[in-house]
């Protein structure tokens, strides 16, 4: 049997892992070391791997990730932590210029192993740049993997295997998770692959695809969607880029109808790929279009009112409803 544990104890335990495994894997970031991380996620690493490889860094976005990329060119494999969503603009430049293009610009003679982990989404009730969602900005960008996790069992393999890969991984990391609810992990099993999508709930109705801090949001939708005798089928999309089609598509020939949830805005969202995708895949297996479920097209608002933005289940069942409209 597993022990239960937490997303944010899952990655600290993966994390622990790939670095025992591999010397050559560093963690940098603001406060990561003698603090352990804002949300403690790389607690008691520093005191036992030491400060050469788990390195607090001035508060500099941009200087980690170029420093990041430097120590991969030498043979490392750094990973970076961003302390909150919105602080990532500063790197953007070092991230989409130099880290996404570096193995095209060499003709494939360079690899920048390099991971950056990116707590993500609301529901924290924190300010500005603290809650935002910028997943679609870095998917959009060709040479770099985006991953999101979404659950404990998930977070631990995935920063390993994401460790692991040879190319730059951008690694989203649901905040408003990391201390909720625990599940059992069985270090015994093997992990499914990185880049695959997964159905969590099968279903026959409506096909809802969901990844990060949603995937909880889309379970609950569909728990009292059967209390109404309705049933979705769940896929957390696990990877952004690049994304699994496959299980998506197989579910919507099935069921005809598909909604897509995520915090982000449903502008340019990650939403609007999927539906194109669906839709040019499964129109003859299509009932209705495929509806999205997001945030407003309102920078992130206050505190106080951030439950009003967030897609909710009530959110998500409305658009559930409105597909068997047509």
């Amino acid at each position: 049997m597993g022990t239960k544990i937490t997303l944010g104890k899952a990655l600290n335990l993966g994390l622990r892992r790939a670095m025992e495994h591999d010397p050559k894997v560093l963690v940098m970031g603001e406060d990561v070391g003698r603090l352990g991380g804002v949300f403690r996620i790389t607690d008691g690493l520093q005191k036992d791997f030491g400060e050469d490889r788990v390195i607090d860094t001035p508060l500099a976005e941009s200087g980690i990730v170029g420093t990041a990329i430097g120590l991969a060119l030498r043979g490392y494999r750094p990973v970076v932590e961003i302390q909150f969503d919105g602080f990532v603009y500063p790197a953007y430049d070092q991230i989409v210029c130099q880290l996404a293009k570096m193995h095209f610009r060499s003709q494939g003679r360079i690899n920048l192993p390099v991971v950056i982990r990116i707590p993500f989404g609301g529901g924290i009730g924190a300010v500005e740049h603290h809650s935002e969602s910028p997943e679609a900005q870095f998917a959009h960008t060709p040479g770099l993997k985006v991953v999101a996790c979404s659950n404990p069992v998930d977070g631990f393999w995935t920063i390993q295997q994401a460790i692991a890969a040879e190319d730059p991984v951008i690694f989203l990391e649901p905040k408003r998770q990391y201390h909720a609810e625990k599940a059992e992990l069985d270090e015994s099993v093997t992990p499914g692959p990185l880049f695959a999508s997964r159905v969590v709930r099968p279903g026959q109705d409506v096909t809802v695809l969901a990844y990060g801090p949603t995937v909880k949001t889309a379970l609950k939708a569909a728990e009292a969607a059967a209390g109404e005798g309705r049933s979705l089928e769940v896929i957390d999309l696990r990877t952004l880029s690049p994304l699994d089609m496959a299980p998506v598509l197989a579910s919507v020939r099935r069921t005809g109808r598909a909604v897509v949830v995520h915090e982000a805005h449903v502008n340019l969202g990650l939403g609007a790929e999927l539906a194109a995708r669906i839709t040019e895949e499964c129109f003859y297996s299509l009932e209705a279009p495929v509806l999205r479920v997001g945030g407003f097209d309102t920078p992130y608002p206050p505190a106080r009112i951030e439950e009003d933005f967030l897609p909710d289940l009530d959110r998500v069942l409305d658009a559930v409803d409105r597909t068997f409209e047509f």
